[in-house]
């Protein structure tokens, strides 16, 4: 069975683990869980020019919204060649659910 906080990667496979991992360090302050752990990056798209984030929020009342598409920018220019634009999108369909959490993250949260 796929991991349900995996997301969709297209792009240069020897991009792939480092955009993961850049991901994997951004942290949802409310939750103190990474972004992956709570599955709310959707899919990620890298081309020459781009590297394309498509993610939402547990809800479209979240506080630390902004702070969280800064870490994920700020985390990925780490990663990422730097002629490559970073552009993050957050979209409210399909909505979050906790289903998309990972399995150490229901543990955690004691689901």
């Amino acid at each position: 069975m796929t991991d349900p906080a995996a997301f969709d990667y297209s792009g240069p496979e020897a991009l792939r683990q480092p955009v993961a991992d850049a991901l994997g360090r951004v942290v949802d302050p409310e939750m103190a869980l990474t972004i992956l752990d709570v599955g709310l990056v959707y899919r990620v798209a890298v081309d020459d020019a781009t590297a394309r984030v498509v993610m939402t929020m547990t809800s479209a009342a979240c506080p630390v919204a902004d702070l969280i598409v800064e870490d994920v920018e700020l985390e990925l220019e780490r990663v990422l060649p730097r002629d490559r634009f970073i552009e993050v999108d957050v979209v409210w369909e399909p909505p979050w659910t906790r289903e998309r959490m990972s399995e150490r993250a229901r543990r955690f949260m004691g689901w």
